[in-house]
């Protein structure tokens, strides 16, 4: 059995409990909710101008415009799949910080870039495409340095709270930046991205702020190929990892129901723009009740079981999601959605980090994150080609049964997540 545990400091009772004690924690909360508050924003407006545009510049019928929602989300998904153990072995080998604000910088040029062919009207589906896929190469190197931090900033007894809160600062700009941004972008489209690039620069000098956290010492280096495969063995080998990381992948794979969005405000619910922007925004408000609760009394026991039942849920609420037509329901149901999704978030988020040494964090955030955005983005393709096929509705409804059918396997396949009790590191394989 393997003795590396994670290196961190143990809490004694004169250090505070609350995670905003510490200053640079509260740095690299406001830098997170400015990055999330921007992207998601720019992220929704593109996939509302990729529908417009198929529907309107090229004149797409329905169908079609949803498959090209669909491949929207892949070619946000390749650079992903391709980088992820660059990103990964970066975040370990540099400096976390500095990692992170360069993608924010990443981010920024390309919402500037946005913002000027949308302000000259220029637009077409391979520039937004281009685009969209040079903004998965900055999230593949943003979400491991910024999930990477926060364990080196806070004492182990206070991550969880951590954790929590950080989840509060992302669902909480997932909420704002889609619904500020769907109002936005109908008073002024150019304005949308000018919005998106000040928040990023925000992002990056906030970041700026947080201590740097030094990378690990060169004599527990290795060749850089070797120190990639390290991570991806790692979490191989580790089954309670595995299971915890493939859960989230293949339900929201099935489920996710976020790419269908724009077609269900235009076509289906008939809401507009500002009708996106709240639909889009209903999951995270479901989410930030989850995370407050959390943040001030966060569960204990019997972690893995709840994970598991918190995922059913969102297979449901998805099911009932696609056969509403009512966009009250619909938010209703959004919102429960968000709320099972932040629970398993929370859950898996606080499991991972408390059960992977600091040397490979940054490795395997890097392999959490691109099961994260597999489910997102190849489940933005599976939901746009089954409704190329079956209509938005068939492939909302059967995505939310598959991931209910997934949960079941995945308690019957990995025992030990139903085994978990506490969030203390699980025992690991030789």
């Amino acid at each position: 059995m393997a003795t590396d545990t994670p290196s961190v400091q143990p809490a004694s009772s004169d250090v505070p409990r609350s995670p905003l004690a510490y200053v640079d924690f509260r740095f690299l909360l406001a830098a997170r909710f400015s990055a999330v508050m921007a992207t998601i924003a720019m992220v929704v407006v593109i996939g509302y101008q990729v529908y417009l545009t198929a529907r309107n510049d090229y004149g797409m019928s329905v169908y079609d415009a949803s498959w090209q929602l669909g491949l929207l989300g892949l070619v946000q998904f390749v650079p992903l799949a391709i980088l992820t153990p660059v990103a990964g072995w970066a975040v370990d080998r540099f400096e976390r910080r500095s990692v992170a604000i360069f993608s924010n910088l990443i981010d920024l040029a390309i919402a500037a870039m946005l913002g000027w062919f949308t302000w000259t009207e220029a637009l077409t589906l391979p520039l937004l495409f281009t685009l969209a896929a040079l903004h998965g190469v900055a999230r593949v190197f943003s979400g491991p340095a910024l999930a990477a931090i926060a364990p080196n900033i806070v004492p182990a007894a206070v991550l969880p709270r951590a954790v929590a809160l950080s989840s509060m600062a992302w669902q909480g700009a997932s909420i704002v930046g889609p619904a500020v941004g769907g109002l936005i972008y109908a008073a002024h489209p150019t304005s949308v991205y000018i919005f998106s690039a000040a928040l990023l620069g925000i992002s990056a000098f906030s970041l700026s702020r947080v201590r740097p956290v030094p990378p690990p010492p060169a004599e527990v280096r290795r060749h850089p190929l070797r120190e990639m495969v390290d991570g991806l063995q790692f979490v191989w080998r580790e089954r309670f990892l595995l299971g915890t990381i493939t859960l989230d992948l293949f339900a929201v794979l099935l489920g996710g129901a976020t790419a269908m969005l724009p077609v269900f405000a235009h076509d289906i619910l008939h809401i507009g723009s500002e009708g996106l922007g709240l639909l889009r925004a209903a999951p995270a408000a479901g989410a930030v009740i989850i995370a407050a609760i959390f943040a001030v009394r966060p569960i204990e026991r019997n972690v893995g079981v709840k994970m598991l039942w918190a995922v059913a849920v969102f297979g449901a609420a998805t099911v009932g999601f696609g056969l509403s037509t009512s966009f009250l329901l619909s938010m209703a149901l959004l919102v429960i959605l968000g709320a099972a999704d932040m629970f398993s978030v929370f859950v898996r988020g606080t499991l991972i980090q408390l059960n992977t040494p600091d040397h490979m964090r940054g490795r395997v955030s890097a392999a959490s994150g691109l099961a994260i955005s597999a489910s997102n983005e190849l489940g933005e393709m599976r939901a746009g080609a089954m409704a190329a096929l079956l209509g938005p509705v068939g492939a909302v409804v059967i995505g939310g049964v598959g991931a209910i059918g997934i949960t079941a396997l995945w308690a019957w396949i990995f025992p030990e997540l139903r085994r978990a009790r506490t969030f203390e590191p699980q025992f690991r394989t030789p």
